[in-house]
Order: C-alpha cells, then sequence, then structure tokens
C-alpha cells in the first residue's frame, strides 16, 4: 500500500468491503468503531509516551498499527458516505492555508506555503 492516494486507498478499502454481503456499517456504527479505535490508539500512546508502562500480560500492539486501524475505519466511513477524502483534505488545507496562515509563527526562512 505504499505511495497511494488517497482515492487509492479508498478503492482498495471498498474493493476488499464490497467482497462482503454485509458491506460497510452504518455511520453511526462506524463512528462507535473509530471511538473504539481511538481509545486504543490513545492507551498506545499512554504506553509509549506516557507514565503507564504495559503489563506484561497485554499484546503487544503499536502506534503504527493503531493509527492504520483509525484510517482503516475512516476510510470506511469516508466511503459510505462518499466523500473523497483527496478533496476533503484540499478543503481542510485551504481553510489552514487562508483563514489559520498567521495563526501559528513560521519558522525563519520557511517559504513553503507563500
Amino acid at each position: 500500500m505504499a505511495n497511494r492516494t488517497l482515492k487509492e486507498s479508498q478503492d482498495v478499502v471498498d474493493q476488499y468491503i464490497s467482497q462482503f454481503k454485509e458491506g460497510y456499517f452504518s455511520p453511526l456504527a462506524m463512528l462507535a468503531r473509530l471511538t473504539e479505535e481511538l481509545g486504543e490508539l490513545a492507551r498506545e500512546v499512554n504506553h509509549h509516551y506516557g507514565e503507564k508502562p504495559k503489563k506484561s500480560t497485554e499484546d503487544k500492539k503499536t502506534v503504527e498499527e493503531e493509527l492504520g486501524d483509525m484510517f482503516f475505519v475512516l476510510i470506511c466511513l469516508a466511503n459510505s458516505l462518499n466523500i473523497d477524502l483527496d478533496d476533503a483534505l484540499k478543503t481542510v488545507m485551504n481553510k489552514f492555508e487562508t483563514r489559520d496562515k498567521d495563526r501559528w509563527t513560521k519558522k525563519e526562512g520557511d517559504t513553503t506555503h507563500e
């Protein structure tokens, strides 16, 4: 899956889901799944960067794995709602680059987005 666009990733997930009669879960069920995955990500981040080490009996999961789980569910939600994530990202980046362009302190000499 390396070097895929968001659209290509959406297509791969859609091909995977379309092989099952059940198809996509309802948007509300996927939102619940996304929340569940966010909790699992928070737990992994807390174990890795926080003060709460894992118990020796806990499964070895990684932040990367949990981010991947969240990304998969997010793609499923977008696909079920016919949302193009490339377009969604373009829209939000435009918002940050216009409305919020002077909100943060730029690094010296950075003319990347001017």
